[in-house]
């Protein structure tokens, strides 16, 4: 998998937006944002659930399903993949540690 795939699924499922959610499982979590927040919180869970056990086949369907989720909440708050790419290639030349710092100073700077 790469940046191609999820770009291709995420216009997949833009496509979806304007189906009938009774139809669309994707057009259901748009129109639903509630429930959209539960699931993901639902999945994340789960996630490490399965990681917290050593569940390997468990973390690569709770991944799966955490990347759609995902996904879908990008589509219905009007975020594009390239938005994460971009965000995530600022940070490739920082450990996480300055990362993490750099967020905190940001925050601090706020109040």
């Amino acid at each position: 998998m790469n940046d191609q795939f999820i770009e291709e699924m995420f216009d997949n499922l833009k496509k979806r937006i304007n189906i009938d959610e009774n139809k669309s499982y994707t057009a259901h979590l748009i129109n639903n944002p509630e429930l959209l927040g539960k699931k993901i919180g639902e999945e994340s869970s789960e996630l490490i659930i399965d990681f917290i056990k050593n569940n390997k086949l468990g973390i690569v369907k709770e991944s799966a399903d955490l990347i759609y989720h995902l996904v879908v909440l990008w589509i219905s708050i009007g975020v594009n993949p390239q938005d994460i790419w971009q965000e995530l290639s600022t940070r490739k030349l920082k450990t996480g540690f300055e990362e993490k710092n750099s967020r905190n100073l940001k925050n601090e700077q706020k109040l």
